[in-house]
């Protein structure tokens, strides 16, 4: 399944997320800073969607609320209580 969920308050826009039932095939990000956001794409897949949400929740970059991390374990958790 791929989902796209459009991020709030982080530079990023965008988040494509394909998943294999719980498990994390691959992430997209658009916009934002991408050598960090390549990074997490890589370090996230393969990992069980809880595992993900667990790790990234409530990561803040600098004085904003959210970061885009933190997006993508929001998008994850809206995914899982809607389709899983």
């Amino acid at each position: 399944m791929t989902f796209s969920y459009k991020t709030r308050g982080t530079c990023s826009q965008m988040i494509d997320i394909e998943l294999d039932g719980k498990t994390v095939k691959e992430v997209k990000f658009y916009g934002g800073c991408m050598g960090n956001l390549t990074g997490i794409s890589s370090l996230v897949k393969g990992m069980d969607i809880d595992a993900v949400i667990n790790k990234l929740s409530g990561i803040r970059c600098g004085f904003k609320p959210t970061s885009c991390p933190d997006q993508l374990a929001k998008a994850l958790s809206e995914i899982r209580d809607k389709n899983l």
